[in-house]
């Protein structure tokens, strides 16, 4: 949720994300922009995190597949949906608490546009830290057909209004 705030005469600053107070449960988020993923995206990635799996690397071998082609990296998929979330889910996060129940509903090919969207599922103020809160969300995330591609459930450490860092 990127939005300004006025910080003088004629003046404003841009704001990334959400307090605990602006997150109600129940509530949706639709990620935009979506993102198109290229096989130079899933090439980088493999290489990048060591993952030489000829599925995501040697056209050659994944043609044989049931597929036909190349895997787009399932960790590259995640790191797309959950950056595609952070400005809507995360951006005022003092910390990402962590993640369940991740599941990958359906292949991701190059070529493919990720949407995605956060339910919100819980929002709690912190029972030791009184400036916080924990929001939990699902995120899901389809192709560019509708097709869901993944969904899991995440938790962030948010502050509260007036005691986030990213603040002026």
């Amino acid at each position: 949720m990127m939005q300004s705030e006025k910080v003088g005469t004629q003046r404003y600053r841009a704001s990334y994300g959400r307090y605990l107070e602006d997150f109600t449960v129940g509530d949706i988020y639709e990620h935009r922009p979506g993102r198109t993923i290229t096989d130079a995206d899933n090439i980088q990635f493999s290489l990048l995190t060591m993952n030489p799996h000829p599925m995501h690397c040697d056209a050659n071998h994944a043609s044989k597949s049931e597929f036909g082609k190349l895997l787009v990296s399932s960790g590259l998929t995640v790191a797309i949906v959950l950056g595609m979330s952070v400005n809507d889910v995360s951006g005022k996060a003092i910390a990402n608490l962590g993640w369940k129940e991740i599941r990958l509903t359906g292949p991701v090919f190059a070529g493919d546009t990720l949407y995605a969207e956060s339910e919100v599922l819980e929002v709690r103020e912190s029972k030791s830290r009184p400036t916080q809160g924990i929001v939990t969300v699902h995120t899901r995330a389809f192709n560019q057909d509708g097709k869901p591609v993944l969904d899991y459930i995440r938790s962030a450490l948010i502050a509260k209004r007036g005691h986030g860092t990213n603040e002026a």
